[in-house]
């Protein structure tokens, strides 16, 4: 199997997939003096999930957020691996009155657990093998934003089904899940130490929130907002956990940037231009890019 067939992965359901829609329950706001969202309506709808996770207007959006990574063995505690610094650059568009188009872009730069110290190697706490780090790099993923959720293209790993909109207190969140799966091209005959199996699994867990008086405001093309997410996962290839049972497990959380590249903190900002230099020319970058194909391709396997 050839990184083209990674590539593809995603079209071994439906090339595009909208789970739920239609189908997952909406909760407005009923407190007296709080705004009121018609979420009845499908042009409402569609506008807030715009807003909420990107945005209602041609302009491109940066995004931060910090991945705590662990293994989970099938047994026992979770063991902490390493931290993920996940920079996105998300260009969008308006499509229809029901719908906003968006090209994503995603780096991930490695840090020990829990800290700013950029790491080049790493020693797995699992194996006690020391790795070389293979940073993160994705896209570009296409993706629609509509009344009822999220279409993501062929090349992306998470297909998203909404869980609806809801109101709680002051705020708007919108939760969504994604369970995901795929033959793995790291098979374990030619990838023994890279390869978690013949099947890659991909378990994703994500809620967007942000303040109901900002998602109310007819004048705002998109709002400050929080995101978290979890993730269960087959270990990653460069991780060379095969032979061990589990998956790694990732719990994130972070923000839209009011800026761009130079908002990220120095340390990132040394990091993306050493290691993940695409992302500050995205405007040039058409060719799909995927950190499996591309580790694949210059790793090559190894016993």
């Amino acid at each position: 199997m050839n990184e083209n067939s990674i590539t593809r992965r995603a079209a071994l359901g439906s090339a595009l997939a909208l789970a739920g829609a239609g189908s997952t329950p909406l909760f407005a706001a009923t407190r007296p003096g709080q705004p009121k969202l018609d979420l009845e309506d499908p042009v409402t709808r569609a506008k807030i999930r715009a807003k909420i996770t990107g945005s209602t207007a041609k302009e491109t959006l940066h995004g931060l957020s910090q991945l705590h990574l662990y293994a989970y063995l099938n047994d026992g505690n979770v063991v902490p691996l390493l931290t993920m610094w996940n920079y996105t650059v998300t260009k969008w568009e308006p499509h229809s009155e029901t719908s906003y188009r968006m090209n994503h872009y995603e780096s991930g730069i490695y840090t020990r657990f829990n800290t700013e110290e950029v790491l080049e190697y790493w020693d797995n706490p699992v194996t006690g093998e020391r790795l070389e780090v293979w940073p993160f790099l994705g896209g570009p993923i296409k993706g629609e934003i509509g009344p009822d959720g999220t279409v993501t293209g062929e090349n992306a790993t998470v297909k998203p089904q909404s869980l609806g909109i809801h109101v709680i207190g002051d705020q708007v969140f919108i939760p969504a899940q994604s369970s995901f799966s795929f033959p793995s091209p790291f098979t374990p005959e030619k990838w023994p130490k890279e390869s978690s199996g013949s099947t890659y699994y991909w378990d994703s867990f994500f809620t967007h929130s942000a303040s109901l008086a900002d998602v109310a405001n007819p004048d705002l093309s998109h709002v400050p907002s929080v995101q978290q997410f979890q993730n269960l996962v087959s270990f990653h290839p460069w991780f060379r956990m095969g032979g061990h049972p589990g998956r790694s497990f990732g719990r994130a959380f972070g923000t839209k940037l009011n800026g761009g590249f130079e908002t990220l903190p120095p340390f990132l900002q040394a990091a993306v231009e050493k290691q993940t230099p695409e992302m500050l020319d995205v405007d040039n970058w058409t060719e799909f890019r995927n950190d499996f194909a591309d580790f694949m391709k210059a790793r090559g396997p190894k016993s």
